[in-house]
């Protein structure tokens, strides 16, 4: 992948759904995925140079990316935007009210984002802990707490 180009060609629909599950809705998704893009494509040689997998560089930098901007949102106690009434592809608008989307919603950012990785991803936890920048221990802890609060939150035990 050492065609900038052919690397987003390649990973769009990856980073999407990624991005779709870290911010809760596809708008902010493409607007989080565009944003990391643009300043990993100015340093794209220096990325690569670096020897690690690029789409775990992006991967980091998106979750970095949301959580600084829920941490933003956050401090400044915004009223709920309202709906954006764009074109939203049909695989992901027909995701929006699940229970389990909605309960994956509700989740803190990095729980979402294991989660994500772990299950819609499939990466392993080390693949996890590498993508993030956290320890394995972090995302099994991470990864559990996610899961009991999906299951309390969707009735299971």
């Amino acid at each position: 992948m050492g065609d900038f180009a052919e690397f987003v060609r390649m990973s769009m629909p990856g980073l999407l759904r990624y991005g779709h599950a870290l911010t809760g809705n596809p708008h902010d998704a493409a607007d989080l995925v565009q944003s990391v893009l643009e300043k990993v494509g100015s340093r794209w040689v220096a990325v690569q140079r670096k020897g690690d997998d690029p789409l775990a560089y992006v991967r980091r930098a998106m979750a970095n990316t949301h959580i600084s901007i829920w941490r933003r949102r956050r401090r400044e106690n915004l009223v709920a935007d309202l709906p954006d009434s764009g074109v939203v592809a049909p695989e992901l608008s027909r995701l929006e009210n699940e229970p389990l989307w909605q309960a994956l919603r509700e989740l803190p950012p990095r729980q979402r984002a294991v989660i994500v990785l772990r299950y819609y991803e499939n990466l392993s936890e080390a693949e996890i802990a590498n993508a993030l920048g956290i320890s394995c221990g972090t995302v099994k802890s991470q990864s559990s707490k996610a899961m009991a609060s999906l299951r309390t939150r969707l009735g299971r035990d």
